[in-house]
């Protein structure tokens, strides 16, 4: 049985890949998972870079979604992603390489006539 949480991160996930794909990011992969890792989403860029996307999904807090891509989660993400990159050559094109991304989503509830939806930002390019 999924829990509440599990459940806003899979929908967090789904609102983010398609957040991407309207900023033309072609979705390559998502909920790759493998004894070293998972990742959220592998998409590649408008400019052709590969791109790693952590997806970070919570309901309004003390704590922003952010605060939860801790250094250790950082260092973890960044292996999955340097593995899949090595695995996956053919996808990193023109020299352009890869990077890190997070995408982090609030849960906005309906309020004053205006639907329930998320608010969005995206991060390019993080590191330690």
């Amino acid at each position: 049985m999924r829990t509440k949480r599990s459940k806003l991160g899979q929908i967090g996930e789904n609102v983010a890949a398609k957040y991407l794909s309207q900023k033309k990011y072609r979705i390559i992969e998502r909920n790759f998972k493998r004894s070293f890792g998972e990742l959220d989403i592998v998409a590649m860029a408008p400019d052709k870079t590969l791109v790693f996307v952590e997806v970070k999904t919570m309901y309004p807090g003390i704590l922003k979604p952010e605060d939860h891509m801790t250094k250790a989660k950082l260092i973890k993400f960044k292996r999955a992603a340097s593995l899949y990159a090595g695995a996956h050559q053919k996808l990193i094109k023109d020299k352009k390489g890869w990077r890190l991304d997070l995408v982090a989503l609030v849960r906005e509830p309906a309020c004053a006539g205006r639907p329930a939806g998320f608010r969005i930002r995206h991060y390019e390019n993080i590191y330690l």
